[in-house]
């Protein structure tokens, strides 16, 4: 080989080594993770609502999960033969749940307990506030 040669592909050789060794690692990127886990929060929920001097009232809730990790819900209150009134908003960010519902003028702020067995938190409807504990079922 001709010493010009040589010399071209020992000088491209160490470029080449130069700019591996010190060039700045292309980014990869990380797959998005959402906030919360949905998965705890999916599926029925039962809990009776106290209200006092008024007969109890069962609340039974149901949170389903699209697979973009959107979450739905309905609402049955099975003493009053009602169901499938439709949760309008929800958001969960572990552990804490927030759903309201406009159809029946409703919202519930709660928080999921260690072993996701069950939220406890407060209901809100007509004006009033009332604990409001939903074991999964």
């Amino acid at each position: 080989m001709k010493p010009s040669r040589v010399s071209f592909l020992l000088f491209l050789a160490a470029t080449l080594l130069f700019t591996l060794k010190f060039a700045p690692a292309p980014a990869i990127a990380a797959d998005p993770k959402p906030i919360a886990d949905p998965k705890p929060i999916i599926g029925d929920w039962e809990g009776t609502l106290d209200p006092g001097a008024q007969a109890k009232k069962r609340v039974v809730v149901h949170i389903a999960a699209a697979q973009d990790g959107t979450l739905s819900g309905t609402i049955d209150y099975p003493d009053q033969d009602a169901s499938g009134i439709m949760i309008t908003a929800i958001t969960y960010k572990a552990p804490t749940l927030h759903f309201e519902s406009s159809a029946d003028v409703s919202a519930y702020d709660g928080i999921l307990s260690n072993d996701s067995l069950q939220i406890s938190g407060t209901w809100k409807q007509n004006g009033k506030a009332l604990d409001l504990v939903l074991k999964h079922s």
